[in-house]
């Protein structure tokens, strides 16, 4: 009976009790357009794709009324004009901190029309990130945005790391959360605004991308457009994996397990190359600090959007892919209704997972 009792209270004088936690680590619903959070990347590079873009921080391209950021495209021909467009040059190396070019690669820096035989780059938009700002290493995601309408258009919400400890694009890892295509539901590669893809990029090298073994492609089942109503973007990422979603969980997308196989062997690459991740857990690169991205890019050679679909009026392989784009201009910018082929973001919000913490209470009698 002695004995019996002091088990009790020896039982009860040591307690285990669990914590949930998570946390809201980073929000904007966009009541301005925060700088301390948003840095526009100035650039005409094209984003390693050659698209037909010019980044800019302007409020003609990047601004925010009720509490909706808009990212828009207009033409370049509008800020410059049509003659310095076809005949001119374009120097954007900047000079204070806040207008220096951000990417020189692909000429992104300078651009002359009579060197390149190819008009300056005939659209302008934006690119915001938050790179100076805010990166995480696993976590939750969730964007709630419209999506552009308009020929060409490519809209994207998407992450990168904050260092890039494991090389060069593509061997330290990229997420693209949401890509989609302005054009209209028939477009037949992969959907135009009716449709989204999600993607990781990865590989020792750019000629060595394995990202067509994780990308997946979702379609509205009723054949809607995504411009028509906001939806949420969402990303959940942990050491064992991630997966992407649209609205709410049970809508999941991407799905990719770091649990089974680690990415050098997921790829399949030659015995003969360096392994960047070698030492690392499965889910390397994915195991690092990202930041967020959203941009709004415009065609390009990349091959994005395929030849021979859709209409399209350039060819990837053509050295003059620009000019024959801007020729074009009377088949593609009718499509670019005003704010309808703006990207709008209603909010952003990161949160740290749900983790379990184990703490013990002592309790004396």
């Amino acid at each position: 009976m002695i004995l019996s009792k002091l088990a009790t209270l020896a039982a009860l004088a040591l307690s285990t009790f669990s914590v949930v936690q998570s946390k809201l680590l980073f929000e904007d619903t966009f009541d301005k357009l925060d700088f301390s959070k948003w840095e526009h990347e100035l650039t005409m590079s094209g984003g390693g794709n050659w698209e037909f873009e010019w980044y800019v921080n302007n409020r003609s391209n990047s601004y925010v009324r009720d509490g909706v950021l808009y990212i828009k495209p207009t033409l370049t021909e509008d800020a410059i004009g049509e003659n310095t467009l076809r005949t001119g040059t374009v120097d954007i190396w900047g000079g204070a901190p806040a207008d220096q070019c951000t990417g020189n690669n692909f000429y992104g820096c300078f651009r002359s029309a009579p060197a390149s035989g190819n008009v300056i780059n005939p659209i302008r938009s934006a690119r915001l990130r938050t790179a100076k700002s805010f990166s995480f290493q696993y976590g939750r995601v969730e964007v709630v945005a419209k999506l552009p309408k308009g020929d060409w258009l490519w809209p994207a919400i998407w992450m990168l790391p904050k260092y890039n400890e494991y090389g060069n694009w593509p061997a330290s890892g990229e997420i693209d959360i949401m890509e989609s295509r302005g054009n209209g539901p028939s477009y037949p590669a992969e959907g135009g605004h009716n449709a989204f893809g999600s993607t990781l990029h990865w590989g020792p090298a750019w000629d060595q991308n394995r990202f067509p073994l994780t990308h997946k492609v979702w379609f509205t089942p009723d054949g809607s457009s995504l411009g028509d109503a906001f939806h949420t973007y969402g990303l959940y990422w942990d050491q064992n994996g991630l997966y992407t979603y649209i609205d709410d969980e049970s809508k999941k997308v991407l799905q990719v397990d770091f649990k089974e196989k680690g990415f050098w062997e997921k790829g399949g690459f030659p015995s003969t190359d360096d392994n960047p991740w070698v030492g690392e857990n499965n889910a390397a690169p994915f195991n690092r600090e990202f930041y967020i991205v959203m941009n709004l890019a415009v065609g390009g050679t990349g091959n994005y959007f395929p030849d021979g679909q859709g209409g399209k009026p350039w060819a990837n392989g053509d050295p003059h892919a620009p000019n024959a784009f801007y020729n074009a201009k009377g088949q593609w910018y009718p499509t670019w209704k005003g704010e309808d082929a703006a990207l709008k973001i209603d909010s952003v919000r990161v949160w740290s997972l749900n983790t379990t913490t184990q703490a013990t209470e002592e309790r004396f009698f």
